[in-house]
């Protein structure tokens, strides 16, 4: 079981989840979509990708660009379509 945590509340919690360069993404079904709230960040990874960017907001509190996903992975990294990882002081734990 894998958990992200943060402001005292849990963002996302699965069962199944993929580990990439030692992040966890979690399935975007088991993440509280309640929390996000669109930001107009990106980046980009050579071999994964343009990722786009979540600020999670709970309890009045914001973390700007907390979490991130790719929409349209390259294919090396095709195993993390559908899937929200988190950083920015979330607490991550499997």
């Amino acid at each position: 079981m894998a958990k992200a945590m943060w402001n005292g509340q849990t963002v996302a919690e699965s069962e199944s989840f993929e580990t990439v360069e030692g992040n966890i993404y979690f399935p975007e079904e088991s993440v509280k979509r309640e929390f996000l709230r669109p930001s107009s960040t990106s980046s980009s990874c050579p071999w994964k990708g343009q990722a786009r960017y979540f600020t999670l907001l709970v309890d009045g509190q914001e973390n700007p660009d907390a979490a991130w996903y790719y929409p349209d992975p390259k294919p090396a990294a095709r195993s993390v379509k559908h899937h929200i990882a988190f950083w920015r002081g979330v607490e991550v734990s499997k």
